[in-house]
């Protein structure tokens, strides 16, 4: 087994300058007309990625505002022994005791709809699930994350043709380390693009050309996180909000030339603690990279808590390590962890590429009587 426990913390940081692995690429690739006239799921993303480098395309369209919707989690529907998972796989790894499960023997592009909703169910109680050896494709995962709710599309990432519904993370040392420097990976803790309204739930991110050692990504549990506050801590930011905004994704695109394709607003007001509709367990829901301050309060009383909660979350005694390897993949809840990718293959040369499917969940709620 590679995947491993921190044994040492990874410290969160408030650099708000830090770029995450969800910023608008930089130094963009342009595939031939020959590839991009291609259907997606024709394409050998992993091909593309080792012969050309970047490939996504950045299409300068604009798509929709999003609009709320009712979320109907499929995790409602699973069976709470999740059988039809565990009868069926070669081997279940529990990684840790707090969060992290590793699955072998199943193919995430075959499972049936039962699988699908114990699996949802599954990744909200553990945080995150591992899987090796996937044939997953970006086609086969645009596919499977909409059972699991509306495909969200990024507004400045760049996709596989055809596909805006995937986001190409493609990293390589000579691309990306000028914006890194003075930073380090503690950096960069987040939940994925919290500055929506409502932000995503599950999320898949396929590792289909690892670097040759380093780029390990650590998840932390908010879930435990939350458990560990004293009880008059938990009663107290019980009753807070923050604020979130994605303005620094906007000017990451605007640097770079990449369009922003859609408008309206990048900022979103959500509870600092929220309830998970299925687990109803609640969970601390702020990250250093995308929330900016607790409304009502002035900035240093703000500045307090949030360093307060970015300290906290950084135990390692609910942190996972994920050693990849070539066509693993890693299914987690955004709503109840935050994670962080290691640079450190960027010093020695390193590269690489994934793609991420994320499927829209709920409004972020606090239900105080759970």
């Amino acid at each position: 087994m590679v995947t491993t426990i921190t044994e040492t913390p990874i410290k969160m940081a408030e650099n708000p300058q830090a770029h995450s692995e969800y910023s608008s690429h930089f130094d963009k690739v342009k595939p031939s007309p020959a590839i991009a006239c291609q259907e997606a799921d024709e394409v050998d993303v992993k091909r593309l990625a080792r012969e050309i480098g970047d490939y996504s395309v950045h299409p300068d369209i604009k798509y929709p505002e999003l609009k709320e919707f009712d979320h109907h989690d499929p995790g409602h529907r699973a069976d709470p022994a999740k059988k039809s998972l565990f009868i069926n796989a070669e081997k279940v790894i529990e990684l840790t005791p707090q969060i992290g499960t590793e699955i072998h023997g199943l193919q995430l592009s075959q499972l049936t709809d039962q699988q699908k909703d114990d699996l949802a169910l599954l990744v909200a109680e553990r945080g995150v699930v591992f899987f090796r050896n996937q044939d997953l494709t970006p086609r086969k995962a645009v596919d499977l994350i909409k059972h699991f709710g509306p495909a969200y599309i990024h507004p400045t990432v760049g996709h596989p043709p055809g596909l805006p519904e995937v986001s190409v993370l493609y990293f390589s040392a000579d691309q990306r380390i000028e914006f890194y420097e003075g930073t380090v990976a503690s950096d960069h803790w987040h939940s994925d693009v919290t500055f929506e309204k409502q932000p995503p739930g599950l999320i898949i991110l396929k590792n289909d050309m690892p670097p040759p050692s380093g780029g390990d990504t650590c998840w932390s549990s908010s879930y435990v996180a939350y458990d560990r506050l004293s009880a008059p801590m938990k009663k107290f930011l019980e009753g807070l909000e923050a604020v979130h905004t994605g303005a620094m994704v906007l000017e990451d695109a605007k640097k770079t030339g990449c369009p922003i394709r859609r408008d309206g607003s990048v900022d979103a007001v959500h509870p600092v603690v929220r309830t998970h509709p299925v687990t109803k367990r609640k969970a601390i829901f702020v990250n250093p990279y995308f929330t900016r301050h607790i409304v009502g309060m002035a900035r240093r009383e703000s500045e307090a808590i949030l360093q307060f909660l970015y300290r906290h979350m950084e135990s390692i005694d609910f942190q996972v390590r994920l050693k990849w390897e070539e066509d693993t993949v890693a299914v987690w809840d955004n709503r109840v962890t935050n994670h962080n990718v290691a640079f450190d293959y960027f010093y020695a040369g390193g590269k690489r590429h994934a793609f991420r499917v994320a499927a829209q969940a709920e409004k972020p709620y606090l239900d105080p009587s759970v």
